[in-house]
């Protein structure tokens, strides 16, 4: 296919070398100077052809709209040839040109490259280009990518290099197709992703696109699209003009759909004729957007000068690099061709210029008496055009001649080689040329490119007019755009929106709906934030800091644990203290009482009671605090060893009572009494609870967590854990079992002595079956339900075992010196009659007159089945007075 292509090009071309050539005087061609080495040049000075139309060849000659930005480019190329003459770069050569003007039109530019390589008055057909020398060795040109690329088809098929400065369209990067093709221009690859990032950089995700429908427009919208796909930037409306049919009406409607769209920016990938078309529309209307430029208009001083500019909005976009080239300035204020040069394109810019009887845009009013157009000059083309944008002729001149200097193995003085030359030897050797020019370096990449980046210009408001002002730039090397903020005026001062969606503020996240740039806004979640607008998503806080639902920023974690200053620290340890002075007091007491019959059988057990309970209010105090892994375990042992040997304690004398109720059966008690050995029994229960903790330690080890509070903000709770729960679980339901059957065996044997065992034990069981499910589902209460579990344990033992005895033994003190008041009264008669009491220390008379006030006494008499019996006062008397224990009275 590619060779059919070829040979389809090279057939149209010979024709119209066969049909058109001329000799150079009678040529095509527009501009010519003489030279030991001829350059060609292709520049499309008119961007029409007159009465171009489908099915008619056209008049090629016939060409209209000057366009003085490529004239400025083609005097800028010209211009660099005779300076490099004039420096003698190459010694004992001159390079002279060829010019021909496509008019932007393909078929004109293949008759313009035919023409100028025809040898002897044809293009000759041959087998392999090793064998033509044509008279022009290089081509610069052509400005537009839709006459560029026939041209580099046809000088490729020869291996002519054509080096272009504006032709930008990715395709001719491939150098299988266009072997001598060079640019010193970047790809419109690059271009795209320049245009792309720009718009990333402003946030504008919501935009419009219109494209010229030729090579040039076709290539850059294709590259386009891909990096906006990788921007995340979606298209409102995508339409496409054509090059050369139905401009007009389509450009109109194109204008309707871009004043009905939402997007705000619209991009365009057009010509200049076609831009300045579509703005006169918008300025019909007044309708204001922000224009994306591509190279292809960027710089045009015919736009930045149209009536009402400044209501179209503000206007941003690529160029290539610019530069200022020595001498030029006053080149182009004093125009006219050397001696020996022919330019007829100078002439016809003369004559519109300064000829009033040729009327056109350029012409200028004030010169209309000049006697001699063409020895004319001012300095309009300085105003009408950026000469800085035509740099990039200067760089493919120097390219060209740095190449030919070392073909020609040139020194300071001389050139060796044959200026004859094959021009595919010229090829190979651009594709390695580096040189350097105005202290920057060039060369070609393996495309047959440069990689130097663009320019990024903004228009700027000039009274009535516009003019571009350098921005920023995009560096291919990485990919970034670079722009100076504070130089760019916008409109309203602030950046415009264009978007789908608006901006997500900080603390939220897109969700992204059908079309990527289409989205709500929703809160992060928990442990993440966004500290920026439009986020696409939240980030995670870093460890040791978390986040509220829709944060903007991380906090560090607040840890909680029971502080000793807390209140409810302070109402435990409160409550601690009280409890262990009570068990003090309750030792002391009992030692003090310890001759006592319901202290006397008890006392060892009592006491080893109050240090299982001292214990376990040792492990309160654990809780408090920050927790460790010691004092973790430290707190779950103290209370189950503490509270078992409580417990323990509590069995035995429970085993003891029930016992003691058996003597109906003698045989069974006597064979139940073999079990009867508290402290046995107390040693082993006790052993078991300690296996059990020693167990869960080794196998399901107690821990420190950090865990988050469900109850307060940002906090993490730093608590004991109680590894699977299978150690602490059996550590409870140990205690509860001995518990179950303390209430066993003292309710089987209810009684006086019973009742408190039972009641303790009912309130330890109802403490823990109330706090446990508290214990489970409250996770950041675990400490504060355990250690209330405990305490209500513990102060239930001493309230139903301890506190008893010392209510009864301090009222039996009372008690006692009331009776001794009645007996020694001088008012009882020695006749009467009373009741002797033989109480737990003494024997006391009560009379029968005084039965009412020593009613209480007598009931504990009753109550302990102790004897009673009727006898005179003076025989009670006479008995006490033998007595040698004063308190038997």
């Amino acid at each position: 296919m590619r060779c059919h292509s070829s040979l389809f090009v090279l057939g149209v071309a010979v024709m119209l070398a066969l049909q058109f050539h001329r000799s150079v005087t009678e040529s095509i061609c527009g501009a010519y100077a003489p030279g030991d080495i001829v350059i060609g040049i292709l520049s499309s000075v008119h961007s029409n052809i007159k009465d171009l139309q489908p099915w008619i060849l056209p008049d090629t000659s016939a060409c209209t709209n000057f366009d003085l930005r490529t004239f400025v480019q083609s005097l800028a190329s010209i211009h660099t040839i005779e300076m490099i003459n004039d420096s003698g770069f190459l010694p004992g050569i001159q390079l002279g040109y060829l010019m021909c003007d496509p008019c932007a039109y393909a078929t004109k530019a293949l008759h313009c490259v035919a023409d100028m390589l025809a040898v002897n008055g044809s293009l000759t057909v041959l087998s392999g280009f090793s064998k033509f020398n044509p008279p022009v060795k290089a081509f610069l040109g052509e400005r537009y990518t839709e006459t560029s690329i026939p041209a580099a088809k046809l000088l490729s098929l020869y291996k002519i290099p054509q080096v272009s400065c504006s032709s930008s369209a990715a395709a001719l990067s491939d150098k299988l197709r266009y072997t001598s093709f060079f640019r010193v221009i970047p790809s419109n690859i690059y271009q795209s992703q320049a245009l792309a990032k720009l718009m990333r950089h402003f946030n504008w995700d919501w935009i419009g696109i219109v494209s010229l429908d030729d090579d040039y427009g076709k290539g850059i919208y294709e590259n386009f699209v891909r990096h906006a796909e990788k921007e995340r930037i979606c298209f409102d409306f995508d339409e496409v003009i054509p090059n050369y049919d139905n401009v007009k009406q389509r450009i109109q409607e194109v204008a309707d759909i871009i004043r009905n769209a939402t997007a705000r920016v619209v991009v365009l990938f057009l010509r200049i004729q076609q831009v300045e078309m579509l703005f006169e529309e918008m300025i019909k209307t007044n309708t204001s957007r922000t224009w994306i430029a591509s190279n292809a208009w960027s710089m045009s001083r015919l736009l930045m000068k149209m009536k009402g500019i400044n209501k179209v909005g503000d206007i941003i976009g690529t160029t290539f690099i610019t530069g200022k080239i020595p001498g030029f300035e006053d080149y182009l204020q004093n125009l006219r061709p050397r001696p020996g040069v022919r330019n007829d394109f100078i002439m016809e810019y003369k004559q519109m210029r300064f000829n009033c009887s040729q009327q056109s845009q350029h012409t200028s009013p004030l010169a209309c008496n000049v006697t001699d157009p063409q020895e004319a000059n001012d300095d309009y083309l300085l105003q009408a055009v950026d000469v800085t944008e035509a740099y990039s002729q200067r760089v493919a001149v120097y390219a060209v001649a740095h190449a030919m200097k070392k073909l020609l193995q040139c020194n300071d003085t001389a050139c060796s080689g044959d200026t004859n030359f094959m021009p595919y030897e010229l090829v190979n050797i651009l594709r390695t040329v580096n040189f350097t020019l105005d202290n920057q370096t060039h060369s070609f990449n393996n495309n047959g490119d440069f990689d130097n980046g663009y320019d990024v210009m903004m228009w700027k408001k000039i009274d009535d007019e516009k003019i571009s002002e350098l921005v920023g730039k995009f560096l291919i090397k990485n990919g970034e755009v670079d722009l100076y903020e504070h130089r760019i005026p916008w409109t309203n001062t602030t950046v415009p929106l264009s978007r789908c969606s608006k901006p997500c503020p900080p603390g939220t996240e897109k969700n992204i709906s059908g079309i990527s740039c289409c989205y709500n806004c929703t809160n992060c979640s928990e442990g993440f934030y966004s500290n920026e607008s439009d986020q696409t998503t939240c980030k995670q806080c870093p460890e040791g800091f978390w986040s509220l639902p829709g944060s903007r920023e991380c906090q560090k974690w607040s840890i909680w644990f029971l502080e000793w200053s807390a209140a409810y620290s302070i109402v435990v340890m409160i409550g601690t203290v009280i409890g262990a002075l009570l068990l003090v007091f309750s030792f002391i007491f009992y030692i003090l009482h310890r001759e006592k019959p319901i202290i006397k059988g008890i006392l060892v057990i009592s006491c080893l009671m109050k240090f299982g309970l001292m214990v376990s209010f040792g492990g309160v105090i654990l809780f408090l605090g920050s927790p460790n892994i010691h004092v973790c375990r430290a707190q779950q042992t103290m209370y189950g060893l503490g509270f078992t040997l409580c417990v323990s304690c509590i069995l035995v004398k429970a085993l003891h009572t029930f016992l003691e109720l058996m003597s109906s059966n003698p045989a069974k008690q006597r064979q139940l009494r073999k079990f009867d050995k508290p402290f046995v029994i107390i040693g082993i229960l006790t052993a078991i609870q300690a296996l059990i903790c020693i167990f869960w330690m080794v196998f399901d080890p107690v821990d420190v967590e950090e865990k988050q509070s469900k109850t307060q903000l940002l906090t993490l709770n730093r608590l004991c854990t109680q590894g699977f729960m299978y150690g602490f679980g059996a550590m409870h339901v140990y205690i509860a079992l001995l518990a179950v059957v303390c209430f066993g065996l003292a309710f089987k044997g209810r009684g006086d002595k019973t009742d408190p065992i039972v009641f303790s034990m009912l309130i330890h069981l109802f403490a823990w079956l109330c706090f446990i499910p508290i214990f489970i589902t409250q996770y950041d209460s675990r400490p504060i339900v355990q250690i209330s579990g405990i305490m209500v344990s513990n102060y239930g033992a001493i309230f139903c075992h301890f506190t008893p005895k010392w209510f009864k033994i301090l009222s039996e003190k009372a008690e006692t010196l009331k009776v001794v008041k009645l007996q020694d009264d001088p008012l009882i008669d020695d006749s009467d009659s009373g009741v002797i009491c033989v109480n737990s220390k003494d024997t006391i008379l009560i009379p029968q007159n005084r039965f009412s006030i020593a009613e209480s006494e007598m009931s504990n008499c009753s109550g302990n089945s102790l004897h009673l019996s009727e006898v005179s006062i003076a025989s009670f008397r006479h008995r006490r007075a033998r007595s040698q224990r004063p308190k038997s009275l």
